[in-house]
């Protein structure tokens, strides 16, 4: 079981590892020849602000009163510059947000693995590209692109990380200390000669940060009054620093001036998907090289904003993120960042024709430079007779389009030039996404291959080792000769020597040599597969076909539920009519009364809102309160059975007891603490700090019974999940845990079908550190129920209020009774735990039910592990490169996610329900219990 064990981990590594290389590669490519507008630029400066976390209709809409939000910003759109939308790309996030405005291209989606602070690899920017970039603003920001510049040309001045508290009293003092700092930098400058002689070079850049609003909208949400004010806040700071410079250059009309955002923010408080609030961005420029204000009579969008923000009549010219960057780099004259993909939007420039056209032009053959590049990377690598090119931009079209381009522009066709080019960049931009993904469908197949190869060797084992099936009579079990194995060294040496000549990495290797051992594996198991075959052929046809379609609609609710929520509801509807088809109804009606009650109850919380709701400490207190009358009750029944309670379990009973009235307490303060902003009280996160690790450590010193080490668990470690909750998520546990009391006592009810004579109460089962007991029975069809419960429920515990994935964009306060400022490793680190507080309870719940239903866990684990597999191939092909990070980490994460999950939980469900004693499991195999345990007989 050990090296089935080690071989298994391996498999699902490498098809872990296969998801980054198909699908998570970096599309980025070095080597290109910088590109830059040979004509003199009109800009000696540029000014980009960058107002984190602002939504376009929040800058531009109007107070109570009926005065602008934004006043100056207002009077740039009307009296001196332009103005549009800037659409934002999911993930709308800080650091892609930023890198799309100042690097001008998307979303790295390698970067999945590395969150939001590093870009995984080297990349171009403006500020690389620039003289001299002066930053100020958030250290996670701004560090960033200084980092990665060559030279010493980029200044970074920021904050300490410590400032970005949510919980603090004014966290718009995070825009005017750049503010502040910024005109004392320039104050320090007249008396610096060095400094002041670098400022009055040219191709130089001023980045503002400014995270105030962000860190408003994340905390009172962007209908908070704080939200609001903080941008009356920028809006005064940009007038200052706009008089700022005019008095320092002796307003020589030289600086160009951009005032934007990295992403939106919905209405409650999260940024992260593709929701309208979130990727309309607010986006406004003037100054030197842009256009003064268009009138126009009319303008048509599919948007109903220019009517409430009484703008119909200046000219709105929506961009893309990514075209900001060769929109500053073509105003500074510095060459277009070398890995960009956005397109000069000409409308904004207030210049020549031939300037515009040559800009334009130095941006097709910027992109273009990436193509070839990208194009002959993959050719290197491939075999001449195997290359397929991209047919639509050959050569000599390359050429052809160029020579044209040129040609109109000598001919001063100016217009047409420039949408030569734009043709020519979207052809680009399609050989790049096609040269990228090449090798996609080739790995895919192999990685397939393997993996179904992985899951029916897992099937055949379980098969084989215990399921009992009958040999077929009188047949002597073959042994395979050589022809096998040869053959199928042979199909290994051909595919390494295909590898070897295209010289690829070696993870290439691992792929596609890993299904040949597997499949000869499967293959060598022929004579369980014809006894397998044999036994079905028995079965009656309806009896088959019904268990082949309830097997596969199951397995179809448990992938739909990863995007469908409800249909976890559909589910637990079915489940609650599982004692009806059985005998269950007739034999324990009380019980199963319970268990369809508990499943409709539950069926309740996949329906309710995932993002969006708002926080309710009331239903917080609820549950809480709940959990104090059902310990009250638990604690009493406890006392009259034991006929007093031995003093050391009545301490630790009043011990749990009191840490979830403690977590009440600090959930109710901590709220009113941050409501009326005088930060998180030190005492609150003392205690919340404390309840959380002592909910470790007081189950372990419970008593060893079943259903007091499980409700030892529940209390403790609802404690701890109500500091995490703002809502009804709080009463999910509760309500989870019941069921999966109920759901022991249905298994108990159920064990007499399994063809055992005697049943033990489940209060009788004790718990201690003897070796666990493989082998306990052969498997039946509802051993198979029994494991498909199981995945449901796990299912049901990491979705039932939320997705795993949504980690990146989850709601800060759930986290504030432990922390206020800004930290998102342990932020993240204890939403993770709040998701896994329900999952594990499932798992603890389960371990009773496999002893009691004298269940291996050997046989539990392969059948588990089947079933996810197989939900991981459906997974697989579901993957996409594209998206919100909560999309791509959904499906990144779900292939492995059900085997790592029992792993880890089987582990954390035995630290704290050790394996039972021998005799337990030895006793009820042979129909006979010992001493300790003959009370509990029925």
């Amino acid at each position: 079981m050990l090296l089935f064990f080690v071989v298994g981990l391996c498999v699902h590594i490498v098809f872990f590892a296969s998801i980054f290389d198909i699908y998570f590669t970096s599309p980025l490519v070095h080597g290109m020849t910088p590109q830059f507008t040979p004509l003199p630029p009109p800009a000696r400066r540029l000014v980009l602000i960058i107002a984190d976390g602002l939504r376009a209709d929040a800058l531009h809409e109007f107070d109570e009163n009926g005065n602008p939000r934004a006043p100056f910003i207002r009077n740039i759109v009307m009296q001196e510059g332009s103005w549009g939308v800037s659409h934002t790309r999911v993930p709308t996030e800080s650091r892609p947000g930023h890198v799309a405005v100042i690097a001008g291209f998307y979303e790295d989606v390698s970067a999945v693995a590395k969150g939001w602070k590093e870009n995984p690899v080297e990349f171009d920017s403006l500020f690389n590209q620039s003289k001299f970039t002066w930053s100020w603003g958030s250290p996670d920001i701004v560090s960033m692109f200084a980092k990665g510049a060559t030279g010493n040309h980029v200044f970074t001045y920021s904050y300490d990380a410590d400032s970005e508290d949510f919980g603090a009293q004014d966290v718009s003092k995070l825009d005017t200390w750049v503010f502040d700092r910024v005109e004392e930098f320039f104050h320090a400058a007249r008396n610096n000669q060095s400094l002041y002689s670098k400022l009055n070079e040219e191709k130089i850049v001023f980045f503002l940060h400014l995270l105030g609003i962000d860190t408003n909208g994340h905390a009172h949400r962007p209908t908070s009054r704080e939200y609001k004010d903080n941008i009356k806040i920028v809006d005064e700071g940009v007038k200052g620093l706009v008089s700022l410079f005019k008095e320092f250059y002796g307003n020589d009309e030289k600086t160009a001036f951009i005032f934007t955002s990295d992403h939106g923010m919905t209405d409650w408080g999260s940024h992260g998907a593709g929701h309208p609030s979130e990727t309309f961005t607010p986006f406004v420029t003037w100054g030197a090289g842009i256009k003064s204000p268009q009138r126009v009579p009319a303008q048509q969008f599919n948007d109903t904003l220019l009517k409430e923000w009484k703008l119909e009549h200046y000219k709105r010219q929506d961009i893309n993120q990514a075209d900001i960057a060769p929109l500053m780099a073509c105003l500074l004259g510095v060459p277009f960042p070398l890995n960009s993909v956005g397109v000069l939007p000409v409308g904004y420039l207030n210049s020549t024709g031939a300037f515009r056209a040559e800009s334009m032009f130095t941006n097709a053959v910027q992109i273009l430079e990436q193509f070839k590049v990208k194009m002959s990377q993959k050719k290197e690598v491939t075999l001449p007779f195997l290359f397929t090119p991209f047919k639509l931009l050959s050569e000599s079209k390359q050429f052809d389009i160029l020579r044209k381009a040129r040609s109109y522009i000598k001919q001063r066709k100016f217009d047409e030039a420039v949408l030569l080019c734009k043709e020519l960049i979207d052809l680009a931009l399609k050989g790049l996404s096609y040269y990228h993904t090449y090798d996609r469908f080739f790995l895919g197949i192999n990685v397939v291959l393997g993996f179904v190869g992985w899951a029916s060797y897992a099937s055949l084992l379980t098969i084989k080792s215990h399921a009992g099936l009958p040999r077929g009579v009188g047949k002597a079990v073959k042994k395979p000769g050589c022809l096998l194995p040869c053959g199928f060294a042979a199909v290994g040496i051909l595919m390494a020597f295909f590898l070897l000549v295209q010289a690829c990495p070696w993870t290439y290797y691992v792929y596609c040599l890993l299904p040949v051992p597997i499949w000869y594996a499967v293959v060598r198991e022929y004579q369980v597969i014809q006894d397998f075959v044999t036994s079905l052929l028995t079965l009656p046809p309806s009896h088959f076909v019904g268990c082949l379609l309830a097997c596969t609609l199951g397995i179809e609710v448990l992938v739909l539920s990863f995007f469908y929520r409800h249909m976890l509801t559909v589910g637990l509807l079915v489940f609650a009519g599982w004692p009806f088809i059985t005998q269950l109804w007739t034999r324990a009606k009380s019980v199963s009364l319970s268990w369809v009650f508990f499943c409709l109850l539950l069926a309740v919380f996949p329906l309710m809102p995932v993002v969006g709701r708002k926080p309710d400490v009331f239903l917080v207190m609820g549950a809480g309160l709940l959990l104090l009358l059902l310990s009250l009750f638990v604690g009493t029944s406890l006392i009259k059975r034991e006929d007093g309670f031995a003093n050391e379990k009545l301490l630790l009973h009043l011990s749990q007891m009191l840490s979830t009235a403690l977590a009440m307490y600090v959930v109710y303060s901590t709220h009113d603490s941050l409501l009326q902003k005088q930060g998180l009280p030190l005492a609150n996160q003392v205690v919340s700090w404390g309840i959380l690790a002592s909910s470790f450590v007081l189950p372990l010193l419970s008593p060893r019974g079943l259903l007091e080490r499980l409700f030892s668990i529940l209390v403790s470690w609802m404690s701890t999940y109500l500091l995490l909750s703002t809502g009804y998520e709080a009463l999910f546990p509760l309500v989870l845990s019941c069921l999966m009391f109920v759901w022991i006592h249905m298994e108990q009810e159920n064990l007499q079908q399994s063809g055992v004579t005697y049943k033990p109460k489940v209060s009788s089962l004790q718990f201690c550190c003897s070796a666990d007991v493989t082998q306990c029975r052969q498997l039946c069809l509802d051993d198979i129920r029994r494991a498909f419960f199981l995945v449901f429920f796990l299912v049901t515990a990491f979705f039932g209020t939320g997705n795993i994935a949504s980690v990146n964009s989850f709601d800060l306060a759930s986290v504030y009774c432990f922390l206020t400022v800004f930290n998102p490793f342990i932020m993240g680190a204890l939403m993770l735990w709040k998701i896994l507080i329900p999952f594990v309870l499932v798992m603890c719940a389960f371990e009773a039910v496999q002893i009691a239903t004298q269940l291996s866990s050997k046989s539990l684990f392969l059948m588990v592990l089947v079933i996810s597999d197989i939900m991981a191939l459906h997974f697989f092909f579901l993957v996409k490169d594209y998206g919100s990070w909560l999309d791509i980490g959904t499906r990144e994460r779900k292939p492995l996610q059900l085997q790592w999950e029992f792993r880890v939980a089987v582990q954390v469900a035995r630290a704290h329900h050790p394996p039972p004693r021998a005799c337990d499991v030895g006793a009820l195999r042979h129909g006979r219990l010992c001493h300790r345990c003959a009370r509990g007989v029925v």
